[in-house]
C-alpha cells in the first residue's frame, strides 16, 4: 500500500477519500481482531474530515497533495478531545486537553488521523507485551511479536489497514518494530520533530517518526511532521538544519558506506546473508565503496541507555500520581504518600515499575556520579565515534535487529535478554542522528537492515531506502 500512489489517485479522482477510508475501515474490522493494533478506532470523525477533504479536491482547493491520506497514531501523542492513555491503567479514562504539533501540521495538510494504535506501556518495552490492554501480533506471523514499543503502529501498516502510521523512537521502538514487520520505519534526527504533546519517556531521546510500506511514505510523512515548533525548544531552527544539509552528499553514485563488522557478533545468519545481498547490490548499483568503520563505544550503548532513558523516565513519571490525572485509587485513610503509592501501583505496570526504579535509584543521592553522571560522560564518547565515523563516510549500513522477530514470552522472564533486541539501535538515539530501517531480503520473516547517516541526513538516508526496493520490494501481510 504506497502512499504516494494513494494520494496521486484521490487527486485524479480515480478514488475518493472517502471510499478508501471505508476500505480501511472494512479491514479493520475482519483482521484487527487477529492483530490487534488498534486500541481504537475513530470511525465517524474520521469520515467526516475524510468528506471535508473529497470536497475540498472536487473544487481544486486541496491543502497538499497528500489531502485525504489517513494515517494511525501510536497512543502516546495527544490528539485534542480523543483518550490518549499511553497503553497504561494510571491513564485509563483521561481526555487530551490539546494536540500534538505533529497532528495539528497533519491536519493542515488535509491528513487524516483515525485512530489510537497500541503500544508497550509509555513506550517501555521492545515488543508491546507491555500493554496493559492487549497483545498486538505480527501480522506476517501472528505467534511473533511485532516489536515495541510502537508495535501497533508498525503492525497497523505492515497488515494492510492504512498507507502511514506514526510512531516514537526513542532507544529503536520505531525501527525495531519495523524491522520485525517488514516495513519502513525512521528515526529523525533528534529536534528535527517537535514533541510537544508527546507523552514523554526520556525527553533527550524521544523522537517522533513515520512508519509506510516505502521509504517514499516515510518521506512523505516525515517531511509533513518536520520543522522548528517555538513550544518545543529542542527543535532545530530551519537556518541551523540547512547549514547542516548542505554538507550532505546528495548524489548516490560513488556512496562511502561503513560497516560496523565488529558489531556483527551474535548476529544471526539469516541476517547476516541479508546484510550481504545488500552490500554487494549498493556496490553494484551505485557504484558505492564499502568501508569496515569502528564505532569503539557502541559496546557501551545498551547500560548507556538504559541508565539515561530510565533516569529521565522516573523523572517524567513522577507527574502520573493519582492527584492532577488518571487514575486513582480508593484508600481507607486520608494519607497523601499512601494514596500516591497505591495509585501507582495499582496504575504502572511491572516494567514501568522496573525502569523507574532503576531510574530513580540512578538518580539518588550518593549514586548519581557513579551512574547518571558517567553515562552523561559515554554518551558524548558514542556520539564523537559517530562524527569521526562520518568523516570518513557518508553513512553507516548495519542489521537493525540481531534476530527475526522472536515468540511471544521468549524473553518475557529475561529483561535483559529483552532489552539486548535493541543493541544494534540505542547508540543512534544517543548520538541524536537519523537511521532508517528498510526491510531487506529474506526468503522467511520479515528482517530490517538500518541506515544511519549524519544529523539531518534523512533526505540521503531514505533515498538510499529506496533505491534497496529495487533488491527487495517490502510485501503486507497475508491475514
Amino acid at each position: 500500500m504506497d502512499a504516494l500512489q494513494i494520494a496521486q489517485k484521490f487527486q485524479k479522482k480515480e478514488i475518493s477519500p472517502v471510499e478508501f477510508l471505508n476500505q480501511c475501515f472494512e479491514n479493520i474490522e475482519k483482521y484487527d481482531s487477529k492483530v490487534q493494533a488498534f486500541l481504537e478506532v475513530e470511525k465517524e470523525q474520521a469520515l467526516q474530515e475524510a468528506r471535508e477533504s473529497e470536497e475540498r479536491i472536487a473544487k481544486g482547493q486541496s491543502l497538499s497533495p497528500y489531502d485525504g491520506l489517513p494515517v494511525g497514531i501510536k497512543d502516546n501523542i495527544l490528539q485534542k478531545d480523543r483518550k490518549s492513555w499511553c497503553a497504561s491503567k494510571i491513564l485509563e479514562g483521561f481526555i487530551a486537553p490539546y494536540s500534538a504539533t505533529v497532528i495539528e501540521k497533519l491536519r493542515s495538510k488535509g491528513m487524516i488521523p483515525i485512530g489510537r494504535l497500541n503500544m508497550d506501556e509509555f513506550a517501555m518495552g521492545s515488543s508491546t507485551e507491555n500493554s496493559a490492554y492487549q497483545k498486538t501480533k505480527n501480522p506476517h506471523d501472528l505467534e511473533r511479536v511485532p516489536g515495541g514499543s510502537s508495535g501497533g503502529s508498525a503492525a497497523a501498516v505492515s497488515a494492510g489497514f492504512l498507507p502511514l502510521s506514526l510512531g516514537s523512537d526513542t532507544g529503536g521502538s520505531i525501527r525495531q518494530p519495523a524491522a520485525f514487520c517488514g516495513n519502513v520505519g525512521l528515526k529523525p534526527t533528534y529536534g528535527s520533530v517537535s514533541r510537544y504533546g508527546l507523552t514523554a519517556f526520556s525527553s533527550s531521546l524521544d523522537q517522533i517518526g513515520p512508519f509506510a510500506m516505502t521509504a517514499e511514505g516515510a518521506r512523505i510523512l516525515y517531511e509533513v511532521i518536520a520543522g522548528e515548533d517555538k513550544r518545543d525548544s529542542t527543535t532545530i531552527p530551519e537556518a541551523v538544519r540547512a547549514k547542516h544539509q548542505a554538507k550532505i552528499k546528495t548524489d548516490l553514485n560513488g556512496l562511502k558506506i561503513g560497516i560496523p563488522e565488529h558489531l556483527l557478533d551474535g548476529i544471526s545468519k539469516e541476517v547476516l546473508m541479508s546484510l550481504e545481498k545488500a552490500k554487494e547490490f549498493l556496490s553494484k548499483e551505485l557504484n558505492a565503496e564499502v568501508i569496515s568503520v569502528k564505532l569503539p563505544h557502541q559496546k557501551y550503548g545498551i547500560p548507556v541507555y538504559y541508565i539515561v532513558a530510565n533516569s529521565e523516565a522516573s523523572a517524567n513519571l513522577a507527574r502520573f500520581d493519582g492527584i492532577r490525572y488518571g487514575r486513582r485509587a480508593k484508600i481507607s485513610d486520608n494519607d497523601l504518600i499512601h494514596l500516591y503509592e497505591a495509585s501507582r501501583t495499582e496504575g504502572f505496570g511491572s516494567e514501568v515499575k522496573r525502569r523507574i526504579l532503576i531510574g530513580t535509584f540512578a538518580l539518588s543521592s550518593g549514586y548519581y556520579d557513579a551512574y547518571y553522571g558517567q553515562a552523561l560522560k559515554v554518551r558524548e564518547l558514542i556520539r564523537q565515534d559517530y562524527q569521526n565515523v562520518f568523516e570518513k563516510v557518508d553513512v553507516v549500513l548495519l542489521p537493525t535487529t540481531p534476530s527475526v522477530a522472536f515468540k511471544f514470552g521468549e524473553k518475557v522472564q529475561n529483561p535483559v535478554e529483552m532489552y539486548l533486541s535493541d543493541v544494534l539501535t540505542v547508540s543512534a538515539s544517543l548520538a541524536g542522528i537519523p537511521a532508517v530501517s528498510v526491510p531487506g531480503p529474506t526468503d522467511g520473516l520479515p528482517i530490517g537492515l538500518q541506515i544511519q547517516g549524519p544529523h539531518f541526513s534523512e533526505n540521503l538516508i531514505l533515498r538510499i531506502a529506496q533505491k534497496m526496493h529495487e533488491l527487495y520490494q517490502p510485501k503486507v501481510a497475508s491475514l
